[in-house]
């Protein structure tokens, strides 16, 4: 079989918990590697980059923030659409204060902006928690759709309210604006989501992690064992809004092109929770497999038809996937609330231990 484990001894604790128990996982990650570094730019097309890859890539970064504040921190947040708008317009204006700075630094740096924000809204959580910070997250939510509404100076006085992204080159290759070839924004998306994951995995899997999960299980016990329950909190929220943040600047620069102030309202907010919730809370490989189905279910339910000869029109599209999507989270919560991460891990071990029934 594809996982057989036979050979392979683990004689240490540090062994036993490396990143790659298995010998197959890695080669199964270095097998994902190239099909996105590699087989996809050779074989995709513009409108596949533009409909499928790259949207999954930015909403993977997005419900990865997510995941570590909700499902690895414990803490709730209803906010993650207005924290992605904090990242778009923090690095639009950063290229128009320092109209040479690199397209990476300020993605980069935008995220610093958003981490800002998203500790002072999560100070709340010192205090309260569950369905109350909920709202507090939610209350954020209003208040920065509003602000960017309002304030006139976060998109340079103009006349439509909008940011338009103009076209940025580094080294002679366009990134982004109208002109910049899809294939060179699937490469900038992909190499910085691959680098925060990357983080983002050392961070979960380490010290911080263990707080973060300690907090989340019963907050009282973890400070009566030493844990500082605000700098855990407030740490998470910082490394979650700065992600977030990350993900609303490539959300805008690298995919959308433009973006008024309602394109970061409620549903992007929905959409994200729907995405960590789909694919696992407190999972890193969740939010790639929620992406994917959340982000390839219309083109599914648009395309599959339209092959069979019957055509959907579509407002027809957006009702049938509203209600799949509610009708997968109501699944999931119910059957197996771990999503699509849990059900690939009981896939896995049951590969390894094959041909034994437990």
């Amino acid at each position: 079989m594809l996982y057989r484990v036979a050979g392979q001894y683990k004689t240490s604790y540090k062994a036993d918990f490396a990143l790659f128990p298995v010998r197959q996982d890695a080669w199964l990650l270095a097998f994902i590697l190239v099909l996105a570094f590699v087989v996809f730019p050779m074989t995709a097309n513009e409108f596949v980059f533009r409909t499928l890859l790259i949207p999954v890539l930015i909403y993977s970064l997005a419900a990865l923030g997510l995941n570590i504040l909700t499902g690895y921190a414990g803490q709730l947040s209803l906010g993650t659409g207005a924290f992605m708008g904090v990242g778009a317009y923090a690095c639009y204006k950063l290229m128009t204060i320092f109209p040479g700075l690199n397209l990476l630094a300020a993605v980069l740096l935008s995220g610093f902006v958003s981490a800002a924000i998203g500790v002072a809204f999560g100070l709340p959580s010192l205090r309260i928690k569950g369905f109350y910070l909920a709202i507090a997250t939610l209350a954020a939510q209003f208040f920065l759709v509003w602000l960017f509404q309002k304030w006139g100076w976060l998109y340079n006085y103009s006349a439509s309210g909008a940011i338009q992204v103009p076209n940025i080159s580094i080294l002679g290759f366009t990134f982004a604006g109208p002109t910049a070839p899809a294939i060179n924004q699937y490469f900038f998306v992909l190499c910085t989501v691959t680098l925060i994951t990357f983080v983002a995995i050392n961070l979960t899997r380490g010290r911080i992690g263990r707080q973060w999960k300690a907090v989340r299980d019963m907050d009282i016990a973890a400070e009566l064992v030493g844990i500082n329950l605000m700098k855990a909190k407030l740490l998470a929220f910082f490394v979650s809004s700065y992600i977030i943040g990350v993900a609303g600047a490539l959300f805008v620069f690298l995919w959308r092109g433009a973006a008024e102030a309602n394109l970061f309202d409620i549903p992007l907010s929905f959409r994200v929770l729907f995405i960590a919730i789909i694919g696992g809370l407190g999972s890193i490989l969740g939010n790639y497999l929620g992406a994917i189905l959340i982000v390839a279910l219309p083109v599914i339910i648009s395309g599959v038809p339209a092959a069979l000869g019957l055509p959907l029109t579509p407002a027809t599209v957006d009702h049938l996937n509203i209600m799949i999507i509610g009708a997968l989270i109501i699944l999931f919560l119910i059957l197996e609330p771990h999503g699509l991460a849990r059900l690939w891990a009981v896939a896995r071990e049951k590969l390894i231990i094959w041909p034994f029934p437990h």
